[in-house]
């Protein structure tokens, strides 16, 4: 997995940091059957402090833009606190990942078991073309 941090308007601590690549490699879990098989994963983690003229008082943004094997998921937050804006950014990241992932085997397991269907002589609907 390679991790892109950045810093916009506002300087990364050490502290900061660590904390951002703890939340990063906790999706990585999530990936790791993707790295395993050969895939690319790609992630671009920016944090930084918002312009003083859009609000009062210190807002912080975090925004990350993740590419896996060229299919893109992206969340962005503004908060009072950085680390708050960091969790929200991982667990909307961590949802959406998810949800594709369940969705792509849903879909494997459904095609399948209409072949399945089809090949035991159950069905004549041709599961390429949905048709009878």
């Amino acid at each position: 997995m390679n991790i892109n941090l950045q810093g916009k308007n506002f300087e990364l601590t050490e502290a900061l940091t660590e904390y951002v690549l703890k939340k990063v490699t906790n999706l990585e879990k999530l990936l790791s059957d993707i790295e395993t098989s050969g895939g690319e994963i790609k992630a671009n983690f920016e944090v930084g402090k918002s312009t003083k003229h859009h609000k009062s008082g210190d807002v912080f943004h975090a925004d990350c833009l993740i590419s896996i094997n060229g299919e893109k998921f992206y969340y962005g937050s503004d908060k009072e606190d950085i680390y708050q804006a960091v969790d929200e950014v991982k667990e909307r990241l961590y949802e959406e990942i998810r949800r594709s992932k369940d969705r792509k085997q849903t879909m494997f397991r459904r095609g399948a078991a209409s072949v399945k269907k089809m090949l035991k002589g159950l069905s004549d609907r041709n599961p390429f073309t949905s048709k009878y």
